[in-house]
């Protein structure tokens, strides 16, 4: 069994200041450089699950490439069906923050996925039609998703990624297997106004209503509700000590994923969502280097999830 992800992958630059900044002066702090994209990020959080995964993406012909590349291979992740753009910039997104930590600016460089065109997806449609699953994030361009929506076989999980994005989902939300939106992506996407419990229930309804067999609906720190026809389940965020929230998402997207391919119920794949993403939140990395089935479940029992 295995999972196809047609998405991002990029490489994040962040600049934290030692002090407050000074504007139009140069600042002591600390940068970092690391891998992201929320379709790679996905993807690497599927490997560690232990799901045979690929990754369908751009990459342009530089050096961010390469670290790309070569993280891929250390952890088993096929790029075999990626391409690379000829004089092209890898996605990247470069962002500064003050000593508290606050974003003070961002710039995001990711032209180079109006590359995934229906063309380059139909070339590569009889591979993706041989997983049994398909996970696509909403980065693609809206024309791209539309295609792939309506020529692929295989159930599709979507990844809305901001609600800025997330529009481009609208029109094939009929076509979805799964979603896994968070509060602000489901109101745009359910045109309901979320605000009390009966709210979070109508949206994941109304997105039923427009054809999605199943809603993951992600409210952070508030926990999980998930609905499909006839069943639904609200799962409490158990307790950890978060230090980084950045890749909750990504890793609630994996653990769904796997759960789903390996024949999880509604009511089991939301609890193993919640239980990854509660515990991608126990790192500083984006990704978690010891996520896992078994830290996963480790932590469901713990808290009795």
């Amino acid at each position: 069994m295995s999972v196809i992800v047609i998405g991002a992958a990029n490489m994040d630059i962040g600049a934290v200041s030692d002090h407050p900044l000074v504007v139009r002066d140069s600042n002591p702090g600390t940068v970092t450089v690391s891998l992201g994209g929320v379709g790679r990020n996905i993807a690497h959080n599927l490997c560690l699950l232990g799901v045979p995964t690929a990754l369908i993406t751009v990459l342009g012909d530089d050096s961010f490439a390469g670290e790309i590349r070569r993280n891929a291979a250390a952890i088993g992740l096929d790029l075999s069906h990626s391409a690379t753009v000829s004089h092209g910039r890898t996605s990247s997104y470069v962002f500064v923050a003050d000593c508290d930590g606050d974003m003070v600016q961002a710039v995001n460089d990711m032209v180079i996925y109006e590359a995934m065109t229906p063309a380059f997806l139909a070339q590569r449609l009889d591979f993706i039609n041989r997983g049994d699953l398909v996970v696509v994030d909403a980065n693609l361009p809206q024309a791209s998703i539309e295609w792939l929506c309506e020529h692929c076989t295989v159930p599709i999980i979507a990844d809305p990624v901001s609600t800025v994005k997330a529009v481009k989902l609208q029109n094939v939300l009929h076509r979805l297997y799964a979603i896994k939106p968070n509060r602000l992506e489901a109101e745009l996407l359910s045109g309901v106004e979320i605000r009390t419990e009966t709210d979070v229930v109508t949206a994941g309804d109304r997105l039923l209503q427009k054809g999605v067999n199943s809603v993951y609906l992600s409210l952070g720190d508030k926990g999980l509700y998930a609905v499909t026809k006839g069943e639904c389940v609200r799962v409490v965020c158990p307790k950890v000590a978060a230090v980084n929230a950045t890749g909750c998402g990504d890793a609630m997207v994996a653990a769904l994923t796997a759960s789903i391919l390996r024949g999880g119920s509604l009511r089991d794949t939301a609890r193993f969502a919640m239980a990854a993403g509660a515990f991608a939140a126990t790192d500083s990395s984006t990704i978690h280097p010891h996520m896992s089935v078994e830290n996963i479940n480790i932590l469901m029992k713990k808290e009795d999830i």
